[in-house]
């Protein structure tokens, strides 16, 4: 796991979350994964328009902060599945509420829960 936190890069908590969920498919990505696991495949369908190497990337720094979790299963051919570590699960959490903000200002609706916010 990555250290996230360089000495003075950050000015609050703020600021250093922004730093893990910032990228413009990051939140979708953990949005999806707290639904269900996915293989890549999968995660590429759930969210339309981003290409692989973007989704590659970005999963490849999200497994590299401790949010996802990548297990590569010993299967022929190989298949690798994506889920969302406790701190990941911690994190849409922590995004839920940000979440039902959008629904009801942004897109005009109140949310059930405040955790179907996303």
């Amino acid at each position: 796991m990555r250290v996230l936190g360089r000495p003075g890069a950050f000015h609050c908590g703020v600021d250093a979350a922004m730093d893990v969920v910032g990228g413009k498919w990051k939140v979708s990505i953990l949005w999806a994964l707290g639904e269900r696991t996915h293989r890549f495949g999968e995660l590429r369908r759930a969210l339309p328009g981003v290409t692989e190497k973007v989704l590659a990337a970005q999963l490849r720094e999200l497994v590299e902060d401790g949010i996802v979790h990548r297990e590569v299963l010993d299967e022929v051919p190989p298949r690798v599945e994506y889920s969302l570590t406790e701190r990941g699960a911690s994190l849409n959490a922590a995004l839920a509420p940000l979440g039902a903000w959008g629904s009801e200002h942004i897109l005009g609706r109140r949310p059930a829960t405040a955790a179907s916010g996303l």
